[in-house]
């Protein structure tokens, strides 16, 4: 069906997993530079990270936090590569496309989303908050269960602690720890303020 994934954005991580049906890798391998702005900011703003699983599957984060050029027509999303044709899918739908990249279905809209918004104003964001705090009020089922979007946090914290190393981390698909690295372990975890363990 389809084994490779490139996404352009960090929430996009939940959709590539949600698609591939995966939850821990097998190895993480992250690259970048800090190059746009002089600042005081510890994160690269060109970024790739490679996410390797169980059965072949791949999940490649693409990051550009400074520069929105659109990809693949479209501001943000997850692009599957798949054996028949692609899919690029993201919050305002999905294209369809064959192996000769003839559009085969569009549901996108007219007006293409702004890949630099940071605010998260959509109505796809709206209707996930208006969830989260119906589930506090009255008890609802959580449309985004938090055990499931740690899992995708701890992909970035994975990430991160590549780039970090400057080297590819061996992950156990279990549970997520880093095997035969007991340095990039270390980076597991931070010493929280007293009081706040």
């Amino acid at each position: 069906f389809w084994s490779r994934l490139r996404c352009e954005d960090v929430y996009e991580l939940d959709v590539a997993r949600w698609l591939l049906g995966v939850d821990y890798p097998t190895t993480v391998d992250s690259v970048g530079t800090r190059k746009h702005f002089d600042d005081d900011w510890e994160f690269p703003d060109a970024q790739d990270a490679t996410f390797e699983f169980e059965g072949g599957k791949t999940i490649v984060w693409h990051g550009q936090s400074c520069n929105g050029l659109p990809m693949y027509g479209r501001p943000r999303g997850t692009t599957i590569l798949g054996t028949n044709g692609s899919m690029i899918i993201d919050q305002d739908g999905y294209v369809i496309t064959d192996l000769k990249g003839k559009t085969v279905k569009d549901t996108a809209p007219t007006q293409a989303g702004d890949p630099l918004n940071t605010v998260g104003d959509d109505s796809l964001t709206l209707l996930h908050m208006k969830n989260f705090v119906d589930a506090i009020r009255t008890g609802a089922k959580l449309n985004a269960p938090i055990s499931d979007g740690a899992k995708t946090g701890l992909l970035c914290h994975l990430g991160t602690i590549s780039h970090q190393t400057g080297r590819k981390l061996k992950i156990d698909p279990k549970s997520g720890r880093i095997v035969g690295d007991p340095e990039a372990m270390k980076r597991w975890q931070r010493t929280y303020e007293a009081g706040w363990e």
